[in-house]
């Protein structure tokens, strides 16, 4: 199983990043968790250049979300909303197919912060993805383990991780086994 692993953060010590990466290693046994790093990369979204062929970047983005089984969303809340880099991806995939009924994950790693996290999950359900309800963790980062291994090295926050993860696979082996019926 293939998940594609989004930070809605382009700092280079991102705590969303570091969690994305904690997943990976903390990720059951046959499922591999993939970082996208392109989101910088894309263009601010305009219809004007979302024609055939798309913008490169922009058909990086659509070809991994395609190519994945699972998204798994990790971002941190910026003055109350996505940060702009994220919601400008989301927007570049308005217009596809690619993450129609797509089982989402999501990740805050700063619970307090619950704006930016519910207007994720509108966003989302308005895409007509599959934000899965089991696989929405907030894991309590500020103040705590800042890198991949601290995290997936602590009990309590490599649980919490583990339990998104879970729900999130089987959401992905509930919709496969439904249309192979």
């Amino acid at each position: 199983m293939k998940i594609l692993a989004i930070s809605g953060s382009l700092r280079r010590a991102s705590i969303s990043t570091e969690l994305l990466r904690a997943a990976g290693l903390l990720a059951p046994a046959g499922t591999s968790i993939i970082l996208f790093d392109g989101l910088g990369a894309l263009p601010h979204f305009n219809p004007d250049l979302d024609v055939d062929p798309p913008p490169p970047a922009v058909r990086v983005l659509r070809e991994s979300i395609a190519g994945a089984d699972a998204v798994l969303i990790s971002s941190p809340e910026y003055a109350h909303g996505v940060p702009g880099v994220l919601k400008n991806a989301l927007d570049w995939l308005v217009s596809g197919i690619e993450i129609v009924a797509k089982p989402i994950g999501l990740f805050n790693p700063a619970p307090r912060a619950v704006h930016a996290q519910a207007s994720l999950v509108e966003t989302l359900r308005t895409m007509a993805a599959d934000v899965v309800p089991g696989a929405q963790a907030s894991v309590p980062l500020l103040g705590r383990a800042r890198g991949a291994a601290d995290i997936a090295a602590d009990p309590e926050l490599a649980a919490m991780v583990q339990g998104a993860l879970a729900a999130l696979t089987q959401a992905v082996r509930s919709r496969d086994e439904a249309s192979d019926r």
